[in-house]
């Protein structure tokens, strides 16, 4: 990062220890941010950018002081960075306004261009206090703005009012005189009433607590993906394979016959028969695999999860999530609600490489994309997991995901770590639990699946069609033989798999369609199911990735993307068993 920023506008944040101060500061400026030493001395202070009114500024977080009189070096530096600043952020816990408003009376008194966030605000409730915002605000004569650090609340407010800014008009006080006014504004603006808790209100704070809230997440995390893995099987056993098999196979029989069972023409459009019947994964006809492969294979799966998902919004848990997340993404360059757009890449990357539109710098939407690209397999894949090492056992399964796991983990903090440039805060304020409406829920569930089939559909036929023609034109057994020799020596793979593996490239679950036949070892399965996972999901997503950042990003993430397949891969054929 940049730290030289001396000729933009500084803003300071100012307040008493332990106000949630860094958190605010951290929401305020993303997850970029260096420690500084204040010249001549061994304080140290927090320095950060953000984007305000399409401006970026220089953000400061001091020390914490009680009061600008002290004598304590800390405290004196603080009060120093202060001097000159465009404005100060005058940070307040709201669950103990009265202490916190002592400070604020000093700058107020001494004319620094002031505004106040009233932070810690989501507990007030909880301790049965209740604050009249508006009301202070008249009082002090400056902007106030209720916020927290922990959850995001009020902080995009804050950004925005920041040009309110401006100087207090108080006379100087002495110490009691100052401490009267405070009683005064308190007894104005503050009523307190005895409250508990509600079973609610608890299940909220647990599921942001640092401890608790990881115990919560896993177990949420947990019972969606048994619970996307079963409603699938479901749905695909008892709705869409029976539609399919009893509805639209005897019109393919009858157009098969049609067409003399052989030849061109029924090659492309039916596909070639494997002993004597028609296949719908394997016969790679138009009207048979394509399909098949959209709505049997793969429709199940996006349902599922775009169910689990919707679900998990309406309800207020994704939020949350992020907040939890937040440090694990920090290490990506990213920030927690990143956390977003992976999840939509688990139903479809094409939708979770476009959701990166809510990270505000190219350099964030740019990591984000290429690990949900190589790390994230989406429904399709996991269909493609799942066929081909479902038979032989979950653990095997768990095995590929925390590969998969890994190298998105691995590939995350090498891009932080020598990808230029900065990446801001995204705000996110957590709602309260509450039941989605029915009605609302079903049109996000409707629509997002209605997208995904408009979206994958053409891709399907023109990947089948595609393929069609190059093995009917005899060009499979060319390209395999020309890389046979890396798949069989890096991978351990038979040379036939060479293929499969480039039709990965294309659509990975006909790429599975292609490698089940050659009845390969567990260890091949598992190596060639990492190296189809870690390559591009599909055209789509290649499409998208460059409409949404560029032919060089999208050049640069296919490098990383081959050398990441080949690197794991080939490891894999050393290590495993």
């Amino acid at each position: 990062m940049d730290t030289a920023g001396e000729d933009l506008k500084k803003i300071v944040l100012l307040g008493n220890p332990n106000v949630g101060k860094s958190a605010l500061f951290s929401r305020l400026t993303g997850v970029r941010v260096v420690v500084s030493n204040y010249p001549g001395t061994t304080v140290e202070f927090l320095e950060g950018f953000m984007l305000t009114n399409e401006e970026r500024v220089r953000v400061v977080d001091v020390p914490g002081i009680y009061s600008l009189e002290s004598s304590q070096p800390a405290e004196q530096v603080a009060v120093k960075m202060a001097q000159g600043a465009s404005a100060v952020i005058n940070v307040l816990d709201a669950t103990n306004l009265e202490r916190s408003l002592y400070l604020t009376m000093e700058l107020l008194e001494t004319g620094h261009p002031l505004i106040v966030a009233l932070n810690i605000f989501d507990d007030i409730n909880h301790r049965g206090i209740s604050l009249d915002v508006t009301g202070l605000e008249k009082l002090l004569g400056v902007p106030v703005v209720a916020t927290s650090g922990l959850t995001g609340l009020g902080v995009k407010n804050l950004r925005e009012r920041l040009a309110e800014a401006r100087p207090g008009n108080l006379p100087i006080r002495t110490h009691e005189e100052r401490w009267k006014e405070i009683g005064r504004i308190v007894e104005a603006v503050q009523k307190l009433t005895h409250r508990h808790h509600t079973l609610l209100e608890y299940l909220e704070d647990a599921s942001v607590h640092h401890g608790w809230g990881m115990v919560i997440a896993a177990s949420v995390l947990g019972v969606s993906f048994f619970g996307v893995r079963s409603v699938a099987e479901f749905l695909t056993s008892r709705v869409f394979a029976p539609l399919f098999t009893r509805g639209y196979a005897p019109l393919v029989e009858r157009v098969s016959a049609m067409l003399g069972g052989e030849g061109f023409w029924h090659n492309l459009f039916v596909g070639t028969r494997i002993d004597g019947a028609i296949d719908f994964e394997r016969s790679l006809g138009v009207l048979t695999t394509a399909p098949y492969v959209e709505f049997v294979m793969v429709l199940p799966y996006v349902a599922a999860f775009y169910l689990l998902l919707s679900f998990l919004e309406d309800v207020g848990y994704i939020p949350r999530l992020a907040l939890l997340l937040d440090n694990v993404m920090h290490k990506l360059g990213l920030h927690g609600f990143a956390i977003i757009p992976m999840l939509l890449g688990f139903g479809c990357n094409v939708p979770g490489i476009l959701a990166t539109r809510i990270l505000e710098s190219t350099r964030e939407r740019f990591i984000a994309a290429l690990i949900i690209s190589i790390g994230v397999p989406c429904a399709a894949l996991q269909a493609m997991i799942v066929a081909m090492l479902g038979k032989f056992g979950g653990r095997y399964i768990l095995l590929l995901y925390a590969i998969l796991f890994v190298v998105w983990l691995l590939l995350g903090m090498i891009m932080n770590r020598f990808l230029k440039g900065y990446s801001p805060e995204l705000l996110v304020e957590i709602p309260p639990y509450r039941l989605p409406s029915l009605r609302m829920f079903s049109q996000k569930v409707g629509m997002r699946i209605r997208g995904f089939i408009i979206e994958a559909l053409p891709i399907v036929f023109l990947s089948v069609l595609v393929i069609n023609l190059l093995q009917q034109a005899r060009l499979v057994d060319a390209v395999s033989r020309v890389f046979a020799p890396i798949v069989s020596t890096l991978f351990g793979l038979p040379p036939e798999a060479a293929w499969a593996l480039i039709i990965g490239l294309v659509r990975k679950d006909i790429a599975a369609g292609m490698l089940l036949p050659l009845n390969l070892t567990v260890k091949q399965l598992i190596i060639a199911a990492a190296v189809l996972s870690m390559s591009f999901p599909c055209l789509a997503t290649f499409a998208v990735f460059f409409k949404e950042l560029g032919g060089r990003r999208l050049a640069l993430a296919t490098l990383l993307m081959l050398a990441s397949a080949l690197l794991v891969g080939g490891t894999l054929n050393l290590v495993l068993p």
